[in-house]
């Protein structure tokens, strides 16, 4: 499945889990026992039916018994979610989500991430919203994600730490790699709670994808915006077709040329790049530039989230001052890594249901004691072996 983010008039914890329970209603009995777990039912979660100008769709309130604490430290938080009779998933992802929310708040205020006091993200409405959201998500399963570009408002805002600009300066430490826009209207449009959730899901900044549209969801916040409903939608995408027999993702690719640096100097800062977290490829290809000059264009493919270290990583490994990148789709086969014979195989399944297989070059080698003909023979072996080809079955 595939879920596209659509943050019209911004995102809030409350309005990402009413969309989301707005798309799938069938979770809506896992959020709500999940929200009365975390809060020992101190609160109590509902779905209500919503209107703003021409948009229908729903709200997620929290109701809370008693006057909540307005405030906590990330180990008191950790320590209610230890306690809280949750699925070990959905725990994990709401530590992860306040984890990012510390990680923000300790870069912003200078202080150490354990001695970060959470103040209307302590409060106990917000916690239920996290613990909402994460078991939303978790409820959806494998999927992937990509989100539009997010509102960031302008102007002032009253916290727990004085006045503060808008956007918060958690959300913008939260942000940092999102694509965002004015659309003229001020005020808050994305909250510390809203923009961690869409950090830990990490979706791809693009547009929507070609795919059948089978759910769509609005959840509304509290506040009217002029001229313009305060909804963050969902929209839920199949592949076109049905079942197909590969997968599909993005990726980012980066290219530029190099005509002024050693073979040597070059080869270094690639390997380099191939050592980066997220960098999927590297490749190099003859070119000639400008003036009949010989060059080598160099292409790198990133995960989109790692772009932009792969970005400054070629900039420090190599003389480029300008490079090309972009955000492509890609197809690719199911496959598998497997050991036969002392090497790694690495096994995968064509459209017709065939498999291929292909023994990793090193392994052959080590296992062949450097001997050539060894290792052709047994490569020819493992192939003869494990391939799926009609000769072989």
């Amino acid at each position: 499945m595939h879920i596209h983010l659509d943050p019209v008039g911004g995102v809030a914890g409350d309005m990402f889990v009413a969309a989301l329970l707005d798309a799938f209603p069938e979770h809506e009995r896992a959020v709500v026992e999940a929200v009365r777990a975390v809060t020992q039912g101190e609160a109590v979660a509902r779905l209500v039916a919503f209107k703003d100008h021409a948009l229908a769709g729903h709200r997620f309130e929290i109701n809370v018994a008693k006057a909540p604490h307005d405030h906590a430290t990330l180990s008191d938080i950790e320590a209610k979610l230890s306690t809280a009779s949750l699925p070990p998933p959905v725990r994990a992802r709401a530590r992860a989500i306040f984890a990012l929310l510390a990680a923000a708040e300790s870069h912003v205020h200078g202080i150490p991430a354990e001695r970060v006091i959470f103040h209307e993200v302590g409060a106990l409405d917000s916690i239920a919203d996290i613990v909402a959201a994460a078991t939303s998500i978790e409820a959806i399963g494998e999927a992937r994600y990509s989100i539009g570009p997010l509102p960031l408002g302008s102007g002032r805002v009253d916290s727990a730490h004085g006045t503060l600009p808008v956007p918060a300066p958690a959300v913008v430490e939260l942000l940092q790699g999102f694509v965002v826009h004015d659309d003229g209207i001020a005020g808050e449009r994305v909250t510390p709670t809203g923009a961690a959730i869409l950090r830990h899901l990490a979706p791809t900044p693009s547009a929507i994808p070609t795919a059948i549209l089978t759910r769509r969801g609005l959840g509304f916040g509290t506040r009217r915006l002029p001229g313009l409903s305060n909804v963050f939608r969902v929209l839920a995408l199949e592949p076109v077709g049905g079942e197909r027999a590969w997968q599909r993702d993005q990726v980012a690719l980066l290219s530029f040329e190099v005509d002024d640096q050693s073979p040597e100097d070059l080869a270094l800062g690639l390997d380099h790049l191939r050592a980066l977290d997220g960098v999927l490829d590297v490749i190099q290809i003859p070119a000639a530039t400008k003036k009949g000059r010989l060059a080598l264009q160099v292409q790198v493919l990133t995960r989109p989230e790692a772009r932009d270290a792969a970005i400054m990583a070629c900039f420090e490994e190599t003389t480029t001052i300008g490079l090309r990148h972009a955000l492509i789709e890609r197809a690719i086969l199911p496959r598998s890594m497997e050991p036969h014979e002392g090497a790694r195989v690495k096994l995968a399944t064509r459209p017709s249901g065939r498999r291929s297989a292909k023994p990793e070059a090193d392994d052959l080698a080590l296992v062949s004691g450097g001997c050539k003909a060894r290792e052709a023979a047994r490569r020819r072996a493992i192939v003869s072996a494990l391939d799926g080809d009609d000769d072989h079955e």
